[in-house]
C-alpha cells in the first residue's frame, strides 16, 4: 500500500509520525475524504476549497498549493491503481517540541500530510432499503463547520445510536435537527426538502452542495432550514448525505417509522439525479432507483 507522505509517494511501511506532532497530541488538523469514480476525484475542486477555509480559520498554513496536493493526489491513485475508492488525505500542524499549547511560528512548524486510499463502492443496499437512526443529544463542540481531526463527539454520537440497535445517529441541539454522526441530515414534507443552514453547527458538506444543485434542476424546493426534534415523526421523507453515503434514506428513527418505511419518491429522484451527475463527469454505472 502506498501513501502520499508530504509530498512524497512512499510504502506504508516507510511512514514515521513523531509523537509529538500536533495531530497526534490535539487532533490539531484538517481532513478530507474524496470519492474516486472511474479512477476521477469527483468534486475534488470543492473539496479543496473546504480544506483552505478551515486552514484559514484554525489559523493553519498549508504547506503546499491546490494544485501541487491535487497533482499529488492523482499520481497516488494511479499507482494503486483503484478505480471506485475513497480517498483520504490529512494535514496536522505538524510536530512542535516540547508539547505546547500554544500554537507554533508556522516559518518554525510546517505541516504533514498523509493521504491513502482504499477501493469503496456504491453502498447500493442501504439506498435501497434504508437505514435507521436514533435521535441523540449533539454534544458536540461549536466549531462543526471545521472538518477537524477531533472528532470524538461524532464518534460517541454514532456509538450511542449503535449501542441501542440502530445504524446512525441524527443529532439534535436546542430541539433543532443538526446532522447525522458523519452526514448532513435531510426531512422532507409536503414536497419541500429541509435541511441545516451552513454555520458553526454544521459541516459545509460537499454532497449537500451538489443536492441543493440538482434539487433546483429538477425544481424540487430546498429550505436551509433547521427542522425541530418533534417534526421528524412528522416527516414524509429522511435522508442522510455525504461524499461516502451519497444520498441514503432513513426508513427509521427512533422506534417511529418514517413515512411508508420505505425510501421515498423525492429521495429516489435525487439519488438517480446524483448518480447522474457523477457517471456524467466520471464515467458510467448501471445503477437506478
Amino acid at each position: 500500500m502506498h501513501i502520499l507522505w508530504n509530498d512524497q509517494i512512499v510504502e506504508r511501511e516507510e511512514v514515521k509520525i513523531d509523537i509529538e506532532d500536533r495531530g497526534y497530541q490535539y487532533g490539531d488538523g484538517l481532513y478530507e475524504v474524496v470519492r474516486v469514480y472511474n479512477g476521477h476525484l469527483y468534486m475534488m475542486e470543492e473539496h479543496l476549497d473546504r480544506l483552505w477555509s478551515g486552514a484559514e480559520k484554525i489559523r493553519m498554513h498549508l504547506p503546499f498549493s491546490k494544485e501541487s496536493l491535487t497533482a499529488n493526489l492523482k499520481k497516488l491513485v494511479e499507482i494503486e491503481g483503484i478505480k471506485d475508492g475513497k480517498l483520504y488525505f490529512q494535514v496536522t500542524r505538524g510536530i512542535d517540541s516540547p508539547r505546547n499549547h500554544a500554537l507554533p511560528n508556522p516559518e518554525k512548524v510546517k505541516g504533514v500530510l498523509t493521504a491513502n486510499i482504499r477501493p469503496y463502492e456504491r453502498p447500493i443496499q442501504k439506498m435501497a432499503e434504508g437505514i435507521s437512526v436514533a435521535v441523540v443529544p449533539d454534544t458536540r463542540w461549536l466549531h462543526c463547520d471545521i472538518k477537524s481531526l477531533s472528532l470524538l463527539g461524532n464518534v460517541l454520537s454514532l456509538d450511542d445510536a449503535r449501542q441501542q440497535g440502530f445504524d446512525d445517529a441524527v443529532l439534535v441541539r436546542d430541539d433543532k435537527v443538526t446532522e447525522a454522526s458523519a452526514a448532513n441530515f435531510w426531512v422532507v414534507k409536503d414536497g419541500t426538502v429541509y435541511t441545516h443552514p451552513d454555520g458553526n453547527l454544521i459541516l459545509p458538506g460537499i454532497t449537500k452542495m451538489k443536492i441543493i444543485e440538482l434539487a433546483k434542476e429538477l425544481e424540487i424546493p430546498v429550505k436551509e432550514e433547521a427542522v425541530y426534534e418533534e417534526e421528524l415523526f412528522t416527516a414524509d421523507e429522511c435522508f442522510v448525505s455525504g461524499s461516502l453515503t451519497e444520498i441514503v434514506p432513513v426508513v427509521k428513527v427512533n422506534e417511529h417509522i418514517v413515512g411508508t418505511g420505505k425510501p421515498g419518491n423525492i429521495t429516489k429522484q435525487l439519488i438517480n439525479a446524483y448518480i447522474a451527475s457523477v457517471d456524467m463527469t466520471c464515467g458510467t454505472s448501471e445503477n437506478e432507483f
